[in-house]
């Protein structure tokens, strides 16, 4: 850690306090049972980690029913993308993979050795037979989950690949924009939420309300598309549709030119205010979570998403360099995820935080307002404010000291306890060290005698004591009076 982190963990003492207590005090709710996973299956976490230690430590704490499918679907997906991305592979011979990954899945021992050097999950296709080997293992349900989603996107990928506007100008609409992130982001949501109720950890309804798990992919893509400006722009891509990038300049790159900073920052209010028009879709979808490591594996990268789109709304750097939200923030999101309740909290505090970051000068005022109501009105109606003045009490307090008056209370009562409890054993210590000493012939009488004699002795002598002070004294008045004199 460098010397301006130590500067500025020093300055937020609060997100340092959240990393030691996520570091010391997070216990997961599922671990691994290493000792009984086959080497291929430890082979498939370790392409996890290298491809994404974060999520992979998310997805490691999902109950074990749901572990090793979703850690599969994760890798299957990355795979597929990285052939996707690789601009070393020519159309022709990367398109009919694409189309027919899903149907590779069952081919035992498929490996693919044809990627570039340079791309970072390269050695992931190379031994994709590991994952393979772990596919087949599987409940055939979920099995033909993954499938299903592999095989749509795959052809999304296929489509846009095929789309030679696409490739030379980016992407256009808003609808294209859509799309674009149904494909790379919504299908996962899908595929995620068929998982979920097809273990019975979510409410069947959620398959019938597809646009929730669309929802809750395209949040996430859209927020990263808006952060990732510059690195796309050094990469030669462009995600920003034009439908809305046109109305602030005619040259995308241009954005990045400090000369057109307040057009810019209204660019990013824009794509900020459409990545919003999710937010309530996914506090609706996460009601429908019935296990804990579920809901918390949805909702963590829902509320690293509400506080990202916070730090990119309006904020210059974003043209300049990939910012990010501090490790410490990230640590006390983690902290802060553990119900409906407490998320839709979070989701409330940064659209407070995007309202005063809103500008009157901006034409997207309105519409930044109007979006963040809407979000707190939903949040509104499923926990209403409380009107009983004891019941504001209460969360006053809650707020300020993070404690329930019952709670304050409880632990006043613990610490009195726990005061008795040490001066009582401290009082029975000393006096059995005192009866030891009496057994082993201590005189105490001689030792009370010698303490009355000393107490009586300096008593008696307080006179005399006084009477000595009180001449010294008086010399001392005359000495300096005398000196006054001869002055």
């Amino acid at each position: 850690m460098g010397v301006s982190q130590y500067l500025y963990y020093a300055c937020h003492p609060n997100q340092l306090r959240s990393i030691i207590q996520w570091k010391l005090w997070h216990n997961a709710l599922h671990e691994r049972n290493r000792e009984t996973e086959a080497p291929t299956l430890k082979r498939c976490f370790e392409f996890l980690d290298l491809t994404s230690r974060s999520f992979s430590a998310v997805i490691q704490e999902l109950t074990p029913e749901l572990c090793v499918p979703i850690a599969l679907f994760y890798l299957i997906l990355r795979g597929l993308d990285t052939i996707e991305d690789d601009m070393s592979l020519p159309l022709h011979e990367k398109e009919p993979y694409l189309r027919s990954f899903h149907e590779i899945l069952d081919k035992e021992g498929w490996t693919f050795t044809k990627s570039g050097p340079n791309e970072k999950d390269r050695q992931l296709l190379v031994e994709f037979s590991v994952v393979n080997e772990e596919f087949a293992k599987i409940k055939k349900e979920y099995r033909d989950i993954i499938k299903d989603i592999t095989k749509k996107m795959g052809n999304g990928m296929a489509d846009y690949a095929n789309n030679a506007e696409h490739n030379v100008n980016g992407v256009n609409t808003i609808a294209d924009y859509d799309l674009y992130c149904h494909y790379v982001a919504g299908l996962v949501g899908e595929g995620l939420t068929g998982l979920f109720v097809a273990a019975g950890l979510a409410n069947p309804a959620l398959l019938q309300r597809k646009n929730l798990s669309n929802a809750m992919g395209l949040f996430l893509q859209k927020t990263n598309i808006i952060r990732d400006y510059r690195e796309d722009l050094d990469d030669g891509r462009r995600f920003w549709p034009k439908e809305i990038w046109s109305k602030y300049t005619d040259d995308f790159k241009s954005l990045a030119d400090p000369k057109n900073e307040e057009a810019a920052l209204n660019c990013i209010s824009d794509m900020t205010l459409n990545a919003l028009t999710h937010a309530d879709e996914c506090l609706y979808y996460l009601a429908g979570i019935k296990d804990q490591s579920v809901f918390n594996f949805a909702a963590i990268p829902q509320v690293m998403a509400i506080a990202t789109l916070t730090l990119v709304f309006r904020n210059k750097d974003v043209f300049q360099k990939n910012v990010k939200i501090p490790k410490g923030e990230a640590c006390q999101l983690m902290l802060d995820v553990g119900n409906l309740r407490s998320v839709s909290g979070v989701f409330r505090k940064y659209m407070k935080q995007i309202r005063t970051k809103n500008t009157p000068s901006d034409p997207n005022f309105l519409k930044i307002s109007a979006a963040c109501a809407k979000v707190d009105q939903f949040i509104e109606t499923i926990f209403p404010t409380p009107t009983d003045p004891a019941v504001i009490e209460r969360t006053r307090q809650l707020e300020a000291t993070g404690e329930t008056p019952e709670e304050a209370a409880l632990a006043k009562k613990e610490m009195l306890i726990l005061i008795a409890a040490v001066i009582t054993t401290l009082t029975v210590i000393s006096g059995f060290m005192i009866f030891l000493a009496w057994l082993a012939g201590a005189r105490f009488d001689l030792a009370f005698s010698d303490m009355s004699e000393t107490f009586s002795r300096i008593t008696s002598g307080g006179g005399e004591l006084r009477e000595v002070v009180s001449e010294v004294t008086k010399e001392a008045v005359e000495t300096v009076t005398a000196a006054h004199a001869e002055l």
